[in-house]
């Protein structure tokens, strides 16, 4: 998947661009420090292909980078990291 992943700070969510739609992951702050990763979409045709998992990576990159911790609201995120063991040190 060539496409590159946008972030939009100021709504606070991460974006792919998908052969049939717009991927995305959503976060809130929960304070000045811990990003709370709420949901990810991922067109239905999409699935599969990885894009919830690079925009996953993109948005715990990006928090690992401002210093941030992440609490995993979404089951998705929850799951990767899990699967992931070195981003586990950013949770909240």
């Amino acid at each position: 998947m060539p496409h590159e992943i946008s972030h939009d700070a100021e709504n606070r969510r991460f974006a792919l661009e998908t052969s049939v739609g717009e991927a995305y992951l959503v976060y809130r702050m929960k304070g000045p420090q811990t990003m709370d990763a709420t949901s990810t979409y991922t067109p239905p045709a999409a699935r599969g292909e990885g894009a919830a998992g690079r925009l996953v990576e993109a948005a715990l990159d990006h928090a690992r980078a401002q210093g941030w911790r992440v609490v995993p609201s979404c089951w998705y995120v929850d799951g990767w990291i899990s699967r992931h063991p070195a981003y586990e040190d950013l949770r909240a």
